[in-house]
């Protein structure tokens, strides 16, 4: 998983907290895109062994 710290005492006003805010969208991006692409690659035996189907994928990416 992504972490990144975003209560710098660096940041700059709103500049900071804009850029803090950007990076922390492309991490959880990044994360929802490898889930996806972890899940798919599975075989549908796999994914019913761990009670999904391929239907359940964007769904449990995404955090829902």
């Amino acid at each position: 998983m992504t972490t990144i710290e975003t209560n710098r005492s660096v940041a700059v006003g709103g500049v900071g907290n804009i850029v803090a805010h950007i990076i922390s969208l492309l991490g959880a991006w990044n994360d929802t895109r490898v889930t996806r692409r972890e899940l798919s690659r599975l075989s549908d035996r796999e994914l019913d062994d761990i009670g999904l189907c391929r239907g359940d994928i964007e769904r449990i990416a995404r955090g829902f």
